[in-house]
């Protein structure tokens, strides 16, 4: 981080705290990175440059809604290409063309986003999550679902923090594996 590049970590928890300001200097921050993303994703994908904006706002409108779920555990610059990643990923499902000319970097990770693909319907979600045990079922539905942070989720549940967190790891892969049961 470089003198004249403010502290993100401490804009997020500023912003989490209240102050508007900070949170309105914390996006406009994130927004130029996330402009330089987009840009560069999208020229590596062969697609026009006509989207960045779209997924810049998009990002930003997750960052501003789920900043309460940002717990500290990474830097805020993280946390925000995770959700940049997510939303460039979804943006490439919806214009399959641009799934033609992805660069070879990338297949990685289109590969992996595939073997836990989008359910269907909201209803085999929920019917492939009620089949897990509570020790897994609930930990995915506050944290994934509900966006409590683990401590709150391990409060509410009456967990520990570690377990929790091996409850979401473990119900996840038993989740995935049911969902891809039900596909064909």
């Amino acid at each position: 981080m470089t003198s004249s590049e403010p502290d993100l970590d401490a804009l997020m928890r500023a912003g989490q705290a209240g102050d508007a300001e900070a949170h309105r200097a914390l996006l406009q921050h994130v927004s130029t990175r996330l402009r330089s993303y987009f840009r560069n994703k999208l020229r590596r994908s062969g697609a026009g440059l006509d989207e960045v904006e779209d997924l810049v706002q998009d990002t930003l409108l997750v960052l501003h809604t789920k900043r309460h779920t940002y717990d500290g555990s990474a830097p805020v610059l993280a946390w925000t290409y995770g959700i940049a990643r997510y939303k460039f990923i979804d943006h490439l499902r919806l214009n399959a063309r641009s799934l033609r000319n992805v660069h070879i970097d990338d297949v990685d990770d289109l590969a992996d986003e595939d073997r836990y693909a989008a359910v269907d319907t909201s209803r085999e979600l929920h019917r492939a999550l009620a089949k897990l045990p509570r020790h897994f079922r609930l930990p995915i539905e506050y944290v994934k679902i509900e966006g409590l942070s683990i401590a709150e989720a391990a409060a509410r549940i009456g967990m520990t923090d570690a377990a929790v967190k091996i409850g979401i790891h473990r119900g996840m892969k038993k989740l995935a594996a049911a969902l891809s049961e039900t596909r064909p």
